[in-house]
């Protein structure tokens, strides 16, 4: 007989019914598999998941979005993964709060051309923060944006941007000469995708390609000068605290992950017959996965704690950066687990298991890497103790 783990720690959402009728109706498990074996951006899927209330949960309702609860969305956004059984739409449906910089300090005109229609799925805006020589060290940023008259130009080139050949629009992140070096220095443009100076080129990534990450060039850009997100110089500031908010967030679409596949696995290692009776016998296969079931459950709940308590107004910035990195390294446990415990078969493409570690490694370095997240963490236990990471 096979084993059955207990219900995950998720509450219910208003979202539920939806989220399992988009699974089954547009077959996400299926189209999951399919834009790692030939990718591309799934536009279609984006519409219709932006049609079925699925895109910008967090975001207000004055701005296209469906104005849930921070606790709701992390809660659906586990359901959304462990049905599908990916990541992919997930990340779809986070990817206007990946974009809420536009949202919140863009003018009316920028948010109702490209933010709404975000929300909707209808238009596709990226972010494009890192560079070649600056991924998380900030203050080594080189792309530069000089006031001229009613413009900007923009020069410099972004690297590891996903949806670098996809997006119509996207986030960029730029020096403005006459602010100081460093975090403060940075500024936020809008800038569409299409005009002339910009050079696009695609990578061949390991993982989740079907973001189709790669570089970008600008070539002394024309940008409009109402094109600027806010203020000069307060660019990093205002992405720091989205920066936030989404680890937790992703957090909880790492561990939906595990969840169906510690469902597999424990499924199979009680059908599977070795040594004269189940799998799930050995004790070297039923304790680690009754690990990975204790740590998951414990993840989800802490998540889901972080998201609470932003909720509430309370920062909790090294606790969404715990909860990434605890997330991601449970995650990729539990399914090292599973391709392990399923034998030759699962070191293959015929089950899901390799593309589902591919994809979440991703979570070691996107939006900060495991070391920066315990320098994050770090600083807010010992803050104003005197010691490490307190200055």
């Amino acid at each position: 007989m096979s084993g059955r783990v207990p219900p995950p720690p998720v509450p219910a959402t208003p979202l539920d019914a939806s989220i399992d009728e988009a699974c089954a109706d547009l077959g996400l498990e299926g189209l999951a598999r399919e834009l790692d074996r030939a990718p591309r951006f799934p536009r279609e899927t984006f519409r219709t998941l932006g049609e079925r209330g699925l895109l910008g949960l967090s975001v207000p309702n004055d701005r296209g979005g469906r104005g849930l609860p921070l606790v709701d969305v992390g809660a659906a956004l586990y359901r959304l993964a462990r049905t599908s059984g990916a990541t992919v739409f997930g990340k779809l449906a986070l990817q206007p709060e990946f974009c809420s910089v536009l949202a919140e300090q863009g003018p009316p005109a920028l948010v109702a051309e490209f933010y709404r229609p975000l929300c909707r799925g209808s238009t596709l805006v990226g972010n494009q923060l890192t560079e070649p020589g600056a991924g998380s060290d900030t203050r080594a940023m080189a792309t530069e944006a000089r006031r001229d008259g009613e413009e900007y130009r923009l020069t410099g080139t972004k690297s590891e941007a996903a949806f670098a050949v996809e997006a119509e629009a996207a986030i960029v992140y730029a020096r403005v000469p006459a602010h100081p070096r460093g975090p403060g220095g940075i500024t936020a443009f809008l800038v569409p995708q299409r005009g002339p100076g910009i050079e696009r080129a695609a990578v061949a990534d390991m993982g989740e390609r079907w973001m189709r990450r790669g570089t970008v060039r600008y070539r002394d850009v024309a940008v409009p000068a109402t094109y600027r997100l806010g203020e000069e110089g307060q660019g990093f500031d205002y992405v720091l605290p989205e920066l936030h908010r989404e680890r937790a967030l992703l957090a909880l679409i790492y561990l939906g992950v595990a969840r169906r596949t510690l469902e597999e696995t424990v499924e199979h290692v009680g059908q599977r017959e070795a040594f004269g009776g189940p799998l799930s016998r050995q004790e070297a296969v039923a304790f680690p996965l009754t690990e990975d079931w204790a740590e998951g459950d414990a993840a989800t709940l802490y998540a889901l704690e972080v998201l609470r308590r932003r909720q509430e107004g309370v920062a909790a910035d090294g606790e969404a950066a715990m909860a990434k990195w605890m997330a991601t390294e449970i995650a990729l446990r539990t399914i090292d687990h599973a391709i392990q415990f399923h034998g030759g078969r699962g070191y293959s493409q015929a089950l899901p298991f390799e593309q589902r570690w591919r994809d979440v490694r991703s979570g070691r370095l996107a939006h900060g890497p495991s070391e920066l997240m315990h320098l994050a963490a770090r600083r807010v236990l010992w803050a104003g103790a005197g010691r490490p990471g307190s200055s």
